[in-house]
């Protein structure tokens, strides 16, 4: 019998799209880049075959992220996502280093640059197709709740911010054909600042494999659907959450009298559950109950 090939989860196809926008702005750029000469417009082509290889990269994990639980791993592949960001992450402090490489040279040891005026449509181009994808598969993350998609379009983000800058610089140049050393101040400029963006993104990853609690509002929510649902005899002690992707797992030990029925307790476990997959359907919920409670 031959297997059905599982549909393609919509984070796979936001990774498609990703890879399809890396794909023309490397185009675009490096033409840019070939006929003006420009420190700021090669970096900027560097920093868009990061978006390639961290597209790419993304589309591999999500797609492990998506297998269902199986005997090794019970409790899911969701985690594998947040490897991708982790090493997104760390591509957007390579782009970084090489951005900021490439201007202290350039402050160094000046070029001329030429025909920015072409060089300023094509990344322009470039800038919009990355405006464009970006949002969408910001839309996209939030929708799905996936940090690999989220983090790939914060990096697109940057790309779009890096490149504004250097439309900048390279506007102001054709204004003032003396100022030479805007190329490649301003492409340094761009590379300190996103290195904030890939810091951040590896320490949320970091966050999330640790096992870190769930958000204070997600947490609070999950508190009050548990407390609105228990008796004046029942007792939460050691509520614990984390999350993997877009399922939240909730654990905590139910202190009940020591008269109740096994039914007693079961229907109330069965009500707490309700409560919290109320507000994440998708929870995972471990009620361990102890007698105790008065």
């Amino acid at each position: 019998m031959t297997s059905v090939r599982p549909p393609m989860s919509r984070v796979q196809r936001a990774m498609l799209v990703s890879m399809a926008a890396a794909i023309a702005t490397i185009v675009l750029k490096f033409g840019a880049y070939f006929m003006t000469g420009s420190v700021g417009l090669y970096s900027d082509a560097v920093e868009s075959f990061v978006n390639l290889a961290a597209a790419v990269l993304g589309f591999l994990l999500l797609g492990i992220a998506a297998a269902p639980a199986d005997d090794e791993h019970p409790f899911g592949h969701e985690k594998a996502e947040f490897f991708a960001s982790g090493a997104e992450g760390m591509l957007i402090l390579f782009a970084a280093l090489a951005i900021a490489w490439s201007a202290i040279n350039r402050l160094i040891a000046p070029e001329p640059v030429a025909k920015l005026d072409y060089g300023l449509l094509l990344s322009l181009a470039a800038t919009l197709v990355n405006a464009v994808a970006a949002w969408w598969l910001m839309k996209v993350a939030h929708a799905e709740k996936s940090i690999a998609v989220e983090a790939d379009a914060h990096h697109l983000l940057t790309d779009v911010w890096t490149s504004v800058g250097i439309l900048l610089a390279l506007a102001l140049m054709l204004v003032f054909p003396s100022a030479w050393w805007l190329d490649p101040l301003v492409a340094l400029a761009v590379a300190l600042n996103i290195v904030r963006t890939g810091v951040k993104l590896m320490m949320r990853s970091v966050d999330v494999l640790m096992d870190v609690q769930l958000p204070p509002d997600e947490f609070r929510r999950v508190d009050d659907a548990l407390q609105k649902q228990l008796p004046p005899q029942a007792v939460i002690e050691g509520l614990r959450t984390r999350h993997a992707g877009h399922r939240r797992f909730v654990e905590f030990n139910l202190l009940l009298p020591g008269e109740w029925t096994v039914v007693q307790s079961h229907d109330l476990c069965d009500a707490l559950e309700d409560a919290v997959r109320a507000e994440f359907p998708a929870a995972e919920i471990v009620i361990h109950v102890e007698p105790g409670a008065h």
